[in-house]
């Protein structure tokens, strides 16, 4: 049986930063699954603030990891706390390195290869639909069917999205034969 409970710093904190990363993907899926939004200014302006988006959605998930660890007393030497917490840490060292390569010196100096690593994000999203649901699942908050719901929201977008320009790639690909 579920039983809801209060809504902790830490949860709050997570939830703010998925809905800052959920910001950072949703631009490109609007503009390839509602092509009307194109003519609305929200995916523009969500684009010309992305990289502020994804540090602050870093920043959040810090403050989210760091009170839990305090919290939880993790001891970051035993096996266990790996294999409990593998969603949380895999998705902050993806965060990590989004982060820290989110700057115009980066993009510079890394050319391709740094849209190769901004390609982690998508695993991110996989990786945090996971973790919401093992971590919360029976210790539900007020927060916890809001985070459910905007994560597997935002993969059907993504999977959309991809499913649309695969379709478009085969269609080019077609007319070119």
């Amino acid at each position: 049986m579920w039983k809801l409970n209060t809504v902790s710093t830490a949860n709050i904190l997570g939830f703010l930063a998925l809905f800052s990363y959920i910001l950072t993907i949703l631009p490109t899926c609007l503009k390839v699954v509602f092509p009307s939004t194109r003519k609305t200014k929200i995916p523009v302006l969500l684009l010309k603030f992305r990289r502020q988006l994804g540090i602050l959605a870093f920043i959040l998930a810090l403050g989210h990891g760091w009170i839990l660890i305090i919290k939880r007393n993790l001891d970051f030497l035993d096996l266990k706390t790996y294999t409990i917490y593998i969603q949380g840490i895999s998705t902050f060292i993806i965060f990590i390195f989004l982060a820290a390569t989110s700057n115009n010196w980066s993009v510079k100096k890394l050319k391709k290869k740094w849209c190769r690593l901004h390609q982690l994000t998508y695993l991110a999203m996989f990786l945090l639909a996971w973790h919401i649901c093992d971590k919360m699942f029976g210790q539900w908050s007020l927060i916890t069917p809001l985070a459910i719901i905007s994560i597997f929201v935002i993969i059907v977008l993504f999977l959309t999205r991809r499913y649309l320009e695969c379709q478009d790639k085969y269609s080019q690909m077609k007319k070119f034969k």
